[in-house]
């Protein structure tokens, strides 16, 4: 048994993967803020993943899981599906750590985000989102190049490498002399962020929150 399977050979996420992913990323990019905001009688503290280098904390679940794959998996690169976010995450992580990447968009991806995906050196293979499944398109690039297929959400590392946002203001919290938070909340898409902060954060209650309609 590794750090990368269990007894069945299904990896699950887990805390200590959420705590290995917490010092994988602090290795490489600087804590993002903590700020205080009092709301009534409440105090809240606002995590500012805004401030990560694509403005956004998918780069945590995909330098997680890139840099847990074997010097024959980087080889074959890696293939990720994204209008943009875990799109430039994934790019960010492949170009530092020196992999091929190609990741599938949708044709109607806003072109800042387009750009600045490619300008990290992604290749991209665009699709038409009422007429092609973007799953199905990227899994078969993967197979066909042999490349690891990295989704935004439904795999472990990404799970475990979202929650080390979790962790991480947790420990900011405590040298301000506070405790860990009772209540974390958090918007939804996939459910990557939700999932790794329910890890990371066992004894918090987790609200997520969408845009209505």
């Amino acid at each position: 048994m590794t750090e990368r399977d269990d007894v069945t050979g299904a990896r699950k996420p887990s805390f200590s993967g959420v705590e290995r992913a917490w010092r994988k990323v602090a290795d490489v990019v600087s804590l993002t803020p903590l700020k205080p905001l009092r709301f009534g009688e409440s105090l809240l503290f606002c995590k500012c993943e805004s401030e990560q280098p694509m403005r956004a904390f998918k780069l945590r679940g995909a330098w997680h899981r890139l840099t847990d794959m074997s010097e024959d998996e980087r080889k074959g690169g890696v293939v990720a599906f994204s209008s943009g976010n875990h799109a430039q995450g994934v790019a960010w992580s492949a170009k530092r750590l020196g992999m091929p990447a190609l990741i599938v968009m949708p044709r109607d991806t806003p072109r800042v985000k387009l750009e600045g995906t490619r300008a990290l050196g992604a290749e991209i293979v665009l699709y038409d989102r009422m007429t092609e499944k973007r799953e199905v398109i990227a899994a078969r690039i993967a197979e066909e190049r042999g490349a690891t297929l990295v989704p935004s959400f439904d795999d472990p590392w990404v799970v475990e490498g979202q929650g080390s946002a979790g962790l991480e203001a947790v420990a900011q919290m405590a040298e301000l002399g506070e405790g860990p938070p009772d209540m974390v909340i958090m918007p939804c898409g996939g459910g990557g962020l939700a999932a790794g902060l329910a890890l990371a954060l066992p004894e918090a209650r987790v609200v997520v929150v969408e845009p209505e309609g």
